[in-house]
């Protein structure tokens, strides 16, 4: 056995072949794989081998079609066959909400190339003549549906991997992961030890016990999931043809041929965790019990649904666990806090995503950043706050809605309320309506009246439009009040820290008491961050950005680190609110004897208000005259009460986050991870105005920034007023222009404030020009649009700037 090697994937599902596989494609060939038993032991060898390309999320759906049109390489690479059934497969819809989902995904698939297409009743019995239609609307057929031999795909993947140069060392058990003091690892085994510089987790169901070899938690839960195989049915071996693929979401079935017969799968409500305190090192090639009790509802549904199964027997079932992260989503990328300590694990859809996951992870490693945003599964999104107790509800809840309606506006139950601030109760006491961000409580909307405490979930506009309208009215007419505590802040200090940031933002890192905004770009000059930074005194300075990705920016903070700096995460140390709106100067006057006349727009002063040591400054998201307050949060409840009985004269308003995106559209201003994220550049997206060019420092994809600035980008971030109906873009919908499609939108809403549906989306620059009219396809209708370029408020920036 190898005793030195660059990488050491431990695992040989799918997956760990999958990375092994890309890292040679990509050129690392001195890299090797572990694994404890035959490759495919554990998730991988009772699969049921099915592959789609549908995902709530546009990235992910893209990678899943990269690993579907992978399989035909590793056939032609390795000359094995990977058993490919390229049937196709339909996504039936019985209701509108279902309906609408699925139109949804269909527009964002005209512009990924996915060639997808929505067919009618009478399309799908020709299609899948073994259905059922009563109550179905409509389907979304995919030609890319299907399904392969689970063995021998991971085997393609393997010699492919072995053919550029790879190891494989199998019945090879990993005793224990220690990290040396140069970042190199030692994986010891139970055939001696191997010393490597990078160790990848692709341990599948037994990630959790790897990942605590290197102390680590990795927040995931294996399930215990049931297909079952019929004997041989009439109407499938005679039809001529295979059937294709069916998935029904109100019966929680998939369903696809399996020889003469049918294989079908459920995810039900009576699901099982599996595994709760470990998975046993011994477990293998098992299968589970039988348990027909927990899906004896999703077969009643399935009989009626298909009828067919009713008359069939049972050849074989198929009973045993895979692993899920809480959101479904794989984990992907290197671990915060390790060096040189790589996460591909929580792969659910294996064959789907698989592929797609190991480009991702080779790109990661061998050229520090990936071609596309990879946040959907990046192990960051969770914080270092997350326990196994959060996992396992928020597993089962993910698995029971595995075929449920994902709506842009739900907000799941399962695990809440973890994490609160001092101000939960005051809320709850006011009519909050909360919604969550990286597992803490967030303010949505306060119901006041008549209006719902619960937000009904829709593609369309929801029942919280009027709420929303009224917070929106009283900010821009008076003053309202939010909390800051969802800013992601980190506190940087040091006789170095000025420096640091001039090298680690490419914008301008501001004088004393004052304020800038800048991105902060990838080697590759992509957008990897949007942050203001806070100059209190010159060795120290504070930064807000997206609370959503503090672990992701930390990690990239933690990666750059330098002598003479310190960077400390405060997010939750450090809180407070918002108070904006053109009497938001009166009340903040009305709270401090610090004299705030002069305090121009992005200013920032230490100041006490009412009892409290802050720092105060002069920036608002609402786009309106505002002051962010910062605290301690032992200091909040105190800070709070006297902002809000000064407000009173004023008719101060709390309002939530469905308020504050409405807000900001009217000064269309962008939003972390829809119009700023790794997809994009600063020249695309309009952020390069606030890169300081003149500077003398040598920031961080700054050389790709200026080559694309000379070049000029081919497309840009464009705003426009969109002829709506009921319902308003949410994101990634397709722009028409000419007859084709040219763009795609990056999110938008209603503007309460102005009355009008607004979008945001990129188009070919040399047709951004103020009234280009456009169409934008909304839930499969084509809706007209025109492009603006004058703000829907505060035009000449005279309210937010005097």
């Amino acid at each position: 056995m190898k005793t030195t090697t660059r990488v050491v994937v431990i695992g040989g599902g799918v997956v760990g072949c999958s990375v092994l596989y890309h890292l040679t494609k990509l050129g690392w060939s001195d890299v090797m794989l572990v694994e404890r038993s035959e490759l495919t032991s554990g998730s991988t060898w009772h699969a049921a081998g099915g592959f789609h390309t549908l995902n709530g999320d546009t990235n992910m759906a893209a990678l899943q079609g990269y690993t579907i049109r992978l399989y035909k390489e590793l056939e032609a690479i390795t000359g094995m066959s990977c058993g490919l059934h390229h049937v196709g497969g339909i996504t039936l819809a019985d209701n509108q909400d279902r309906f609408d989902m699925l139109l949804a995904e269909r527009a964002k698939h005209r512009f990924m190339g996915l060639e997808t297409e929505i067919v009618t009743p009478e399309e799908i019995a020709k299609i899948a003549p073994i259905t059922n239609l009563d109550g179905i609307i409509g389907a979304l057929y995919d030609p890319l549906d299907g399904h392969l031999d689970p063995s021998g795909t991971t085997h393609a993947y393997a010699k492919a991997a072995r053919m550029g140069g790879a190891t494989i060392e199998t019945h090879c058990m990993v005793r224990e992961t220690n990290q040396r003091a140069d970042g190199t690892w030692d994986v010891v085994t139970d055939k001696g030890t191997i010393h490597a510089e990078h160790v990848v987790n692709a341990g599948g169901l037994w990630a959790r016990e790897v990942g605590a070899m290197a102390g680590v938690y990795f927040p995931l839960h294996p399930m215990e999931h049931q297909y079952i195989v019929t004997d041989d049915i009439p109407e499938i071996y005679e039809a001529g043809r295979e059937h294709p693929h069916v998935m029904d979401p109100a019966g929680e079935s998939y369903l696809r041929q399996e020889g003469r017969g049918l294989c079908i799968g459920f995810y039900e409500q009576r699901c099982k965790p599996w595994a709760v305190d470990g998975t046993p090192w011994t477990f293998g090639h098992e299968l589970l019990p039988d348990n027909f009790d927990k899906i004896t509802e999703s077969i009643e549904f399935a009989y009626k649904r298909f009828p067919v199964l009713e008359r069939a027997g049972v050849k074989t079932v198929i009973h045993g666990p895979f692993t899920f992260a809480p959101d479904g989503n794989p984990l992907v990328g290197p671990v915060p806090g390790l060096r040189n300590y790589w996460s591909a694990c929580g792969v659910m859809a294996g064959f789907s995503q698989g592929g797609g996951v190991g480009l991702m992870l080779a790109q990661w490693m061998i050229e520090g950043e990936c071609e596309r945003d990879t946040m959907a599964m990046d192990v960051a999104r969770f914080g270092n706050w997350i326990s196994p107790g959060y996992t396992r509800p928020k597993v089962i809840e993910n698995y029971q809605k595995r075929f449920s309606v994902s709506y842009p506006n739900e907000e799941l139950p399962a695990a809440r309320p973890l994490r609160t601030s001092p101000m939960y109760d005051i809320f709850t006491g006011m009519g909050a309506v909360w919604g969550q961000q990286f597992g803490l409580e967030v303010v949505n909307y306060f119901a006041q009246g008549t209006e719902p405490t619960y937000e009904t979930p829709s593609f369309r506009r929801s029942d919280a439009f009027g709420a929303t309208a009224r917070e929106v009215k009283a900010v821009r007419e008076g003053v309202g009040i939010n909390e800051v505590h969802n800013f992601g802040k980190y506190r940087v200090t040091g006789p170095n820290a000025r420096a640091w940031l001039d090298r680690i933002m490419a914008g301008r890192v501001p004088d004393l008491g004052r304020v800038s905004l800048t991105p902060m770009l990838s080697a590759k000059g992509r957008l990897i961050g949007d942050f203001t930074i806070s100059c209190i005194s010159e060795t120290e300075f504070q930064l807000t950005a997206s609370y959503g990705s503090q672990a992701y920016h930390y990690r990239w903070f933690e990666q750059h680190e330098e002598n003479g700096v310190t960077i400390e995460n405060i997010s939750d140390k450090r809180t407070g609110f918002q108070i904006a709106g053109p009497k938001a100067r009166d009340v903040l006057s009305a709270c401090t004897r610090s004299d705030i006349s002069d305090m121009r727009f992005l200013d920032v002063r230490r100041m006490v208000v009412g009892m409290v040591n802050c720092i105060v400054q002069r920036v608002s998201y609402t786009a309106d005259l505002g002051y962010e307050i910062y605290c301690d949060p032992m200091d909040q409840r105190a800070l709070w009460s006297v902002l809000w009985e000064a407000g009173q004269a004023h008719g101060m308003v709390p309002f939530g986050m469905r308020a504050m995106m409405s807000l900001r559209l009217d000064k269309f201003f962008g939003s972390w991870l829809s119009e700023f994220s790794p997809d994009y550049t600063p020249a695309e997206t309009g952020l390069d105005r606030f890169i300081a060019w003149k500077k003398n420092a040598d920031f961080i994809g700054r050389a790709a920034a200026e080559a694309e600035r000379a070049k000029g980008p081919a497309r840009r971030l464009a705003a426009f007023v969109v002829d709506a109906d009921d319902a308003d873009v949410q994101g990634y919908e397709p722009i028409w222009l000419d007859g084709t499609v040219q763009g795609f939108c990056t999110s938008g809403g209603y503007s309460h404030h102005a009355g009008k549906s607004v979008a945001q989306g990129f188009v070919p620059t040399d047709r951004v020009q103020d009234g280009l009219a456009v169409e934008i396809e909304i839930l499969g209708q084509m809706r007209k649009a025109r492009l603006v370029t004058e703000p829907l408020f505060d035009a000449d920036g005279a309210r937010m700037r005097g």
